[in-house]
């Protein structure tokens, strides 16, 4: 029989990760009480409650199943989202007709069970469930189902945040992000805004020759002034699908921040651009931690040295332990071929991290410097430079997107083009 309920992630081939096309948008500050039956269930959601995208609900675990439920709210106001685990199809459709009578309107229930019937769905959804999960169930099952009850499905691909980060500093982090970004805006013909971090010494501004009068520091220290109008008024605007959030550059005010300093300014952000590129400076602190672990994807770039070989695994280490739900994080190798400098082979950088490179981009300060000085992107620079299938590389790996087909010209299109002329 075709299963009309979600399969979980543990029916799948590969149960560890969620697939990389896959996007699922962070869940907003809501409360969440699960109700399980086995503690396998509660293990599980008890994981998720600890997924970066369930970070801002608050999540209260207890058991006892349907019974448990009803019972405790009775006396209590239900929160926003109820998660139920069931393994008996009267007990279930009995039990949710009985916590109709207690619960409030609006709550939204999931319902995680082990019968897979298109009858039972169908009553399920006749009774308001919002989402019915099969047992038995893995950490991101979880996540994705209650994320999924906040987002529309048709907005999946709106608000994925990537973070590009260098292992060390001086190694281009700040120039791949913005290249790569103009990739993903000019080629996969997504709406991006690059967000420039670095309030102190930051370069984004200088790289696409941009010099607003407003940027990312008037929203940082308006934190209550901060929404979609507010934002869109400190854009600006770089070409047609993309956008520039500048730092100031200068060093009137010390830029000190609290861990938490910039959520507000992402979460505008995530609900208005479909891909938010976050330049963040080298430095280690509560908030680069922050925006590291809630990103969607992440890239780190190294130059092929020993310091940024151990940089680039603590890194890794770091983040593959606080993202478990989430693939690791990419890197690509910068400034390769320096010439007379001693460098790690891509392949023992590789075998250190476990990991292969995206790309390994050669070391030429003639290009990169010229359009540095010009406030010019490589692509501007060079049409047909072998770093700009790099940088289109490393867009459609963070995007999980393939570059945007053009359209076939027929036999016609020469004449049509010369009707055009005259």
């Amino acid at each position: 029989m075709i299963s009309y309920a979600r399969q979980s992630q543990e029916e799948q081939p590969e149960a560890s990760l969620p697939p990389v096309e896959e996007h699922i948008a962070p869940a907003p500050r809501v409360s969440v009480q699960a109700f399980c039956e086995t503690v396998e269930t509660a293990a599980a959601v008890q994981s998720a409650g600890e997924d970066r995208r369930l970070g801002k609900a608050h999540l209260k675990i207890q058991m006892g199943g349907m019974a448990a439920a009803i019972e405790a709210y009775r006396s209590a106001p239900t929160p926003n989202v109820i998660v139920l685990e069931s393994d008996g199809r009267n007990d279930l459709l009995g039990g949710l007709d009985q916590l109709a009578t207690v619960c409030d309107a609006g709550t939204r229930v999931v319902v995680i069970g082990r019968i897979n019937d298109v009858t039972l769905y169908r009553e399920l959804v006749r009774r308001g469930v919002s989402d019915y999960v099969l047992a038995p169930v893995g950490p991101i099952d979880v996540v994705r189902s209650i994320c999924n009850l906040f987002s529309a499905p048709e907005a999946k691909a709106v608000g994925r945040i990537i973070a590009v980060v260098g292992a060390k500093g001086g190694v281009g982090a700040s120039t791949i992000s913005h290249n790569v970004a103009w990739a993903i805006a000019r080629d996969l013909a997504m709406d991006a805004v690059v967000a420039d971090l670095d309030l102190a010494f930051g370069t984004a501004g200088l790289d696409y020759n941009q010099d607003p009068p407003q940027g990312i520091a008037d929203a940082v220290f308006s934190p209550d002034r901060v929404d979609t109008a507010f934002i869109d008024r400190l854009l600006s605007k770089c070409t047609d699908h993309l956008s520039l959030l500048a730092a100031p550059a200068t060093l009137d005010r010390v830029y000190d921040f609290g861990t938490d300093a910039f959520d507000a300014v992402f979460d505008t952000l995530r609900s208005t651009m479909p891909c938010i590129v976050l330049d963040i400076p080298h430095q280690w602190s509560g908030w680069t931690k922050r925006a590291l672990i809630g990103a969607d994807d992440i890239l780190i770039v190294a130059a092929p040295d020993l310091a940024n070989l151990r940089n680039t695994k603590n890194l890794f280490d770091l983040l593959k332990a606080s993202r478990p739900n989430d693939r690791p994080p990419l890197y690509c190798l910068n400034q390769v071929g320096v010439p007379k400098r001693p460098e790690i082979a891509s392949t023992e950088f590789a075998k250190a991290i476990e990991s292969q490179p995206v790309v390994s981009i050669p070391f030429e300060p003639q290009i990169f410097g010229s359009a540095a000085n010009n406030g010019q992107m490589i692509a501007e620079i060079s049409a047909n430079h072998k770093s700009i299938e790099m940088f289109l590389q490393i867009a459609q790996r963070l995007t999980g997107r393939s570059e945007t087909k053009k359209q076939k010209s027929s036999l016609l299109s020469p004449l049509i083009e010369k009707l055009r002329g005259k």
